[in-house]
């Protein structure tokens, strides 16, 4: 095989999964790529931008609907040994050991028992788990656990590895350590392995590692934008040209339109989005509330920067983006070029006794999301003020995949309970207005 060729290429894939209406539900749509060998890459981006999935096509584990994976320019239709796979939450087996854990896979290949005990205790001693050999996984602390896991992968030697979140389940110290090893064994070529691809919700974290990022955008996940990092290793999250790169991907980040309608997005469709076809977060309003007061007062006064507003409030992207475009849907602030600012209506608000809040939170939910303002609009027109809640959700349901509309009503239900434009009787499943509400 040519050494500069790529190991892997991802060509035209999409993912879909069927779903009770017509169209089925598109997780990954026309994405293209190669990975190289000698090279680290990330694929950054939100939940729901199928950065997951599209590990689980790279390593063989899951077939895409459409398009082609070579792996060394074979086509790849079923897991190999050559790409190893590390999940988020470790998975190790609870009732074998550390080593037993790490060796499990050699025993497959049916390696004779003294060889099997000399890679499982190279890779063990490399990764710094020498002496918690025979621990079992619930005396391990969560980054021990997470050692296990990339030892296991890396005993068996593959050409790649795939880290799908690797450390989102550890604290934000712990998380900095193993990156630091890990990227100091790479540097210095010790690790058994060709290449890496990283999936990633945080920006800065794949600005440390990898060589390449490969940005998603979400429903369905695409390639927005490709990246070369242009840093050496080691690299220092605090030097200045560091943080305007990380500032330039929030930037390419921002400049997505932040309103999703599954339905256009599946079709291909450019004519209006369906009412119903907004997907909502599951976010309350206290916490959009309680980001806009942090945002008009000092230092801030109305205007921050995001990664410096992620860091100030110890928030990961897939937590402060989605309170940013559900500001931006209510108008109540915009996102801008990396900067989030809120707008005369949301300065308005948080400068408003509670009565004003809500008026002006309640004339933002009737403007800007069309399931809320279409639940209303039959209750006002009933006679008896009252309407099932079942004929939203399956008109939801023909628009989003059936998660997304329980998600989306229930926050449709929070957003407006806030503002008193009708009251959900859960064990009814019904919306009603009571007489302020009609007032």
């Amino acid at each position: 095989m040519n050494e500069t060729a790529p190991l892997l290429s991802i060509q035209a894939c999409r993912q879909t999964y069927p779903k009770e209406s017509a169209t089925d539900f598109a997780v990954l749509e026309d994405v293209n790529f190669d990975l190289g060998p000698g090279e680290i890459v990330g694929l950054v981006g939100r939940a729901g931008s199928g950065k997951s999935t599209m590990l689980r096509i790279a390593s063989g584990l899951l077939a895409p609907s459409e398009g082609r994976i070579f792996w060394k320019d074979a086509p790849l239709t079923a897991p190999t040994p050559e790409i190893g796979l590390v999940f988020q939450n470790f998975a190790l087996f609870p009732w074998l050991t550390a080593k037993q854990n790490v060796s499990l896979g050699l025993e497959a290949k049916r390696l004779p028992r003294a060889e099997r005990e000399q890679l499982s205790d190279d890779i063990i001693d490399l990764l710094g788990l020498g002496g918690y050999d025979n621990a079992y996984p619930k005396e391990l602390s969560g980054a021990m656990q997470q050692r296990v896991g990339l030892a296991r992968a890396l005993v068996m030697k593959p050409d790649l590895l795939l880290m799908d979140e690797p450390f989102s389940e550890l604290d934000v110290l712990t998380a900095e350590n193993l990156r630091t090893d890990l990227i100091e064994l790479w540097s210095e070529k010790r690790l058994p392995i060709r290449s890496m691809m990283i999936a990633t919700h945080n920006v800065e974290e794949a600005v440390l590692m990898c060589d390449r990022i490969l940005l998603f955008s979400s429903n369905p996940g695409r390639i927005s934008h490709e990246l070369q990092v242009p840093f050496d290793h080691p690299r220092n999250r605090d030097d200045e040209t560091f943080r305007l790169f990380v500032d330039h991907i929030y930037t390419l980040m921002t400049r997505r339109a932040p309103l999703v309608s599954e339905a256009d997005e599946e079709t291909g469709s450019t004519s209006a989005p369906s009412p119903m076809s907004i997907v909502l977060p599951a976010l309350s309003i206290n916490v959009l509330v309680g980001l806009m007061e942090t945002l008009s007062a000092a230092p801030l006064n109305g205007r921050a920067d995001l990664p410096l507003l992620a860091e100030r409030l110890q928030m990961a992207l897939d937590d402060l983006f989605p309170l940013g475009e559900s500001l931006q849907l209510l108008t109540l602030a915009e996102l801008e070029d990396g900067d989030i600012l809120l707008t005369d209506d949301g300065l308005r608000f948080v400068q408003s006794e509670q009565d004003e809040r809500k008026e002006i939170m309640r004339a933002a939910l009737l403007h800007s999301i069309p399931l809320i303002r279409n639940i209303r609009a039959v209750l006002d027109e009933r006679p008896n003020h009252i309407v099932g809640a079942e004929r939203f959700r399956q008109e939801l349901e023909t628009c989003m995949s059936p998660g997304y509309a329980q998600q989306t009503l229930q926050t449709a239900i929070n957003w407006s309970r806030y503002a008193e434009l009708f009251d959900f009787d859960e064990e009814a499943d019904q919306f009603s207005l009571d007489d302020e509400s009609l007032g």
